[in-house]
């Protein structure tokens, strides 16, 4: 599903413009992205949380010069969905 097809499902069903949704999805994209930014959790009950993991650092290998390179500790953004979430993705979802 992509975020077009989101704003096409919530407009159908509460009988908003597409415009009116668009716009209002994508605040909401750049809220939650400004506040992981600012380095703010963000947590939906019953939803899930984005949040911020940290990497810590690491050695890696460049393949093509066959050396050694050091990654840094870093931040990266991440989903992590509520219980009831992924309760009703087990139940409701086949395994292919």
């Amino acid at each position: 599903m992509t975020k077009a097809d989101i704003v096409s499902k919530i407009s159908e069903k509460l009988g908003i413009e597409k415009g009116d949704v668009q716009a209002t999805v994508e605040s909401f994209m750049e809220e939650v992205k400004t506040s992981l930014e600012n380095g703010d959790n963000v947590y939906l009950r019953g939803f899930g949380s984005f949040i911020i993991k940290t990497r810590a650092e690491k050695t890696g290998r460049n393949i093509s010069k066959n050396t050694t390179i050091k990654i840094p500790a870093h931040n990266i953004p991440a989903f992590k969905p509520a219980k009831v979430f992924v309760e009703g993705v087990k139940s409701n979802v086949q395994v292919k």
